[in-house]
């Protein structure tokens, strides 16, 4: 009952400080209801360009507002597995809508890139930028105003938080969220990380490396571990933007294609032009974005969402905190353990019981708000549930087992791995930070020792290949934010630190910079707010300077007396060469108008 009324808490506090914000936003919604519920506000000549191609029967019908239309925005491309599936779903979903009395249209496509792809390289530092982007791209699409409702095809990391913030800015339309599903299991994910270590301590070659990293990312789908992405889907399906049960089914298979049918035949049922009118920005409220958090936490998700959930928020006019995210985990247990924080993947996930378990699991102890609406509906109770393929080839649903299928995967609530959930604010003279706490041991939450300073996470590679990394220390590579460069993931730095500590080595990370969703057994600090570039205490921070990271107590604290530390001057770091080269040069609006990573690290400002 506690943990229930802490949620409550919680929300009622997101949803007073965010009333101003959320009423001027419900108003504009309400204002563009009215204004572009239907195609009749275009020209004669705006509705011919609008439906050019399409059949005579066809214009017919749009022309008249008699059919609901619409509009895909997609992330296609044939080069990352996990957006290389939806080549097929335009075609699938025209389909599903004539068979539905509806007509969908190609309204935009937007950039969908990889970190797998760039870490560590130059074109990391576009990554967070492209979520902005994203919702841009998405924006121009639906800017047309020809539809009466958008579904949204996006998997991968910035690109779902993304499509949300397009379509909570379209706040009017309903949108539906069709994942592709994840890869099919490959080479296990602690198996890969071993081959990595060992490649970095020269005891395994390239040909070695590249055919373990081959066999781990095999085929089309999401990466298998629990990063940024599957903690996307996670988001839609607990906060009701997808389906019940669709989130992680492969790729390729008759249940996907049922999947995604019938998500196009709820999108156009949820139309102003039906009984069943489900605009997105009302129906994200502040409890479903707690949901998401909650989920977030008992999974044990990506960090990378205690920036985009802030980010999405701020879109529906609702304003949450790290503070709100912190407070909630104190209030949520862990009951997923999927690589980094185990050794099982999404699919394994998956078949223990999957997300239609845990939400049972949650809703029945009332650690969910149930009381949602959803696309399916109200109240989130029928996401309790596995969805499968019926004798006819549509969906149908069971309840989620009673059981789990694999308690060392995904636990009861009452044999939850841990009290609390994966992640946790860092507060202290260094300013503010997230770590993630589910993949970490107990006895390595709480590091003190030396600081041995970089400014770039290749300058701590490099003496890591000199040997010089010797003792027990934290690593600090500022220069990373938001302003200074993007705030590129740093990845790499895993294997290094976890070769350390596998030695013996007490070491951690404390960074101004993000890390993958993949971050594991290494304590590690991250996005550091205020960034070193804006003048932050990671600045100030001297070689050899003794830092306390206390994961249970939420501290992060440099040992030098404050009259001394206020009086030193900040570090100062040539960013010319972040400035140009791989398209990073179009990019320097956004590296000026960026704000903080605890605000959203977001170009288009809070809530």
């Amino acid at each position: 009952m506690t943990a229930r009324r802490d949620i409550e808490a919680i929300t009622e506090r997101i949803r007073q400080r965010s009333k101003p914000g959320r009423e001027r936003y419900l108003s504009r919604i309400a204002e563009a209801s009215n204004r572009t519920a239907n195609r009749a506000v275009l020209s004669c000549g705006n509705l011919a360009h609008g439906f050019a191609v399409c059949s005579p029967s066809e214009k017919l019908a749009l022309g008249a507002d008699k059919v609901p239309n619409l509009g895909i925005i997609t992330s296609y491309n044939d080069m990352l597995s996990a957006h290389q599936p939806f080549e097929t779903f335009p075609a699938l979903i025209k389909d599903a809508a004539r068979e539905a009395g509806g007509i969908a249209q190609v309204a935009g496509g937007v950039p969908a890139m990889c970190d797998g792809v760039t870490q560590g390289q130059p074109g990391m530092e576009l990554s967070l930028f492209s979520r902005d982007v994203i919702a841009m791209a998405a924006a121009i699409g639906l800017s047309h105003n020809m539809f009466d409702a958008a579904v949204y095809l996006g998997v991968c990391d910035k690109i779902v938080p993304g499509l949300v913030i397009a379509a909570l800015t379209f706040g009017h339309l309903p949108a539906v969220f069709i994942p592709a599903g994840p890869m099919t299991t490959g080479l296990p994910n602690d198996e890969k990380a071993k081959v990595r270590q060992l490649y970095a301590e020269g005891k395994a070659g390239r040909a070695e490396l590249l055919e373990a990293e081959s066999k781990s990312y095999h085929g089309p789908g999401t990466c298998t571990f629990y990063g940024t992405a599957n903690s996307n889907q996670m988001l839609m399906e607990i906060m009701g933007l997808h389906t019940p049960g669709a989130s992680f089914v492969n790729p390729g298979t008759p249940l996907r294609e049922a999947l995604t049918r019938e998500a196009t035949k709820r999108a156009l049922a949820i139309t102003a032009l039906g009984n069943a009118y489900t605009p997105v920005g009302r129906m994200i409220d502040e409890r479903s974005i707690v949901n998401g958090v909650v989920g977030l936490h008992a999974t044990g998700g990506s960090t990378n969402h205690t920036i985009h959930l802030i980010a999405m928020a701020a879109a529906a006019g609702i304003a949450i905190t790290w503070q709100d995210i912190s407070d909630l985990s104190e209030a949520v247990p862990l009951l997923a353990r999927v690589y980094p924080n185990g050794l099982a993947d999404v699919n394994h996930f998956h078949a223990a019981g999957g997300l239609g378990f845990l939400i049972r699991e949650l809703l029945d102890e009332g650690i969910l708000h149930e009381d949602v609406q959803t696309v399916w509906g109200e109240g989130l109770r029928p996401y309790a549930v596995e969805a499968k393929l019926g004798a006819d080839g549509s969906v149908v649903r069971e309840a989620s087992p009673r059981t789990s299928g694999d308690e060392k995967v995904l636990a009861p609530f009452n044999k939850a791995f841990q009290a609390t959930g994966g992640l946790k604010v860092l507060s202290g003279n260094l300013g503010h930070a997230v770590i993630k706490t589910s993949a970490v041991k107990p006895e390595r939450r709480i590091i003190e020792a030396p600081a041995k300073v970089f400014d770039s996470q290749q300058g701590l590679n490099e003496a890591f290949k000199a040997g010089t990394l010797t003792g027990d220390f934290i690593a600090v590579i500022r220069f990373q934010g938001p302003k200074a460069n993007g705030m590129p993931e740093l990845h790499k730095l895993t294997t290094v630190l976890g070769i350390l500590q596998d030695r013996g080595q007490r070491v951690a990370l404390v960074t101004d910079g993000r890390m993958s969703g993949a971050s594991g057994k290494v304590p590690a600090a991250i996005h550091v707010t205020p960034e070193a570039v804006e003048d932050g205490p990671i600045a100030r921070i001297h070689e050899g300077d003794v830092i306390r990271l206390d994961a249970d107590a939420g501290t992060l604290e440099v040992f030098v007396p404050a009259p001394e530390f206020a009086l030193r001057r900040t570090a100062e770091a040539d960013l010319i060469g972040n400035e140009f080269g791989f398209g990073r040069e179009l990019f320097a609006g956004f590296r000026q108008l960026v704000g903080r990573a605890d605000h959203g690290a977001s170009a288009f400002g809070t809530a």
